[in-house]
């Protein structure tokens, strides 16, 4: 008999927002008002364009999230239907609405994001209790920070108890409480988040390996700081160093690439593969994106990837 194919099992706690993107010729100065070139509306939200990646994949996903009783709520939880993620755990708010994110996105893919967190700010501690069972069964556990605080610290508590590995993505950037970065098996944020929480600017390889060396001070087990064309900068749990290229590409719209590279890496580290070997993967997924316009509309899909790597995921 066939050895059965190991499937990657995911849970993500985290944001749902529906973005509203707008291109205009340049990012606009205080009190101008420009004329946008095109707009479109699409699912976000850090979490959700996180798990929406590891989805496309293949991964086995739960998705923790709140949503607004209205139709932006309805179209986010259909969208998850549709890729076969599991919904068990998408709790609806009566009262808050949907959180929206409209963004702006200028010729030089550059962009401006405004998020209105709605229900997302009302994802409590009690709901992820409610979702012990999908934490404690996860390969890997991934949180950000576009909910409340309280709540990856109770999901990533559960995962550590559990002996599930966790990602967290310290994404908006904010001073942070160490038990947090104690909790995070992997810790993963990019260069600007990078010096909010160590004070360090990031403007090479060399200074990220200083940011990451603090942050292992803190209290994280791994680091990994992604610096756009930069590439990435690894410290591993023994204290190693190592810098990864990014993939060249024209950048058209950088929305969401650290989404993908997050859902990717924990995908491929799911399904045991080496971690310097994930963070290659996942640079290429995320210059995929960053070549194409939208958030999770620039997600590459499985057969684009395995073109990528070469070879079957």
């Amino acid at each position: 008999m066939a050895e059965q194919k190991k499937q990657a099992n995911i849970c993500v706690v985290g944001s749902s927002n529906m973005d509203l993107i707008s291109r205009i010729p340049r990012l606009p100065k205080i009190g101008e008002t420009l004329v946008g070139r095109s707009f479109q509306m699409g699912c976000g939200g850090k979490g959700a364009n996180q798990a929406v990646m590891a989805a496309r994949l293949g991964a086995r996903v739960t998705m923790v999230t709140k949503l607004g009783c209205d139709p932006l709520g309805r179209i986010t939880y259909d969208n998850f239907r549709e890729l076969g993620m599991d919904t068990s755990y998408v709790f609806f708010d009566q009262e808050l609405f949907s959180g929206v994110a409209p963004i702006m996105v200028d010729d030089e893919g550059r962009n401006i994001i405004v998020i209105v967190p709605g229900a997302n700010d009302n994802l409590l501690p009690a709901d992820i209790r409610r979702a012990d069972r999908a934490i404690r069964s996860a390969d890997i556990l991934i949180c950000q920070m576009e909910v409340p605080l309280e709540t990856s610290i109770e999901a990533m508590r559960m995962a550590r108890a559990a002996g599930v590995r966790t990602i967290f993505n310290p994404a908006p950037a904010r001073t942070l409480p160490q038990e947090i970065i104690e909790l995070s098996d992997i810790i993963a944020p990019n260069e600007t988040e990078t010096e909010i929480l160590t004070g360090i600017a990031v403007k090479s390889p060399g200074d990220a390996e200083a940011a990451a060396c603090k942050l292992r001070d803190m209290g994280a087990a791994v680091v990994i700081i992604t610096m756009g064309e930069l590439g990435v900068l690894l410290l591993n749990k023994e204290g190693s160093s190592a810098h990864i290229p990014a993939r060249k590409t024209r950048a058209v719209d950088t929305t969401g690439a650290g989404d993908a590279f997050i859902g990717t890496l924990a995908y491929f580290l799911a399904l045991d593969k080496p971690l310097q070997e994930a963070i290659k993967r996942a640079n290429s997924v995320a210059a995929v994106s960053v070549g194409r316009m939208g958030t999770q509309t620039s997600f590459p899909a499985r057969a684009e990837i395995e073109e990528l790597i070469n070879g079957p995921i």
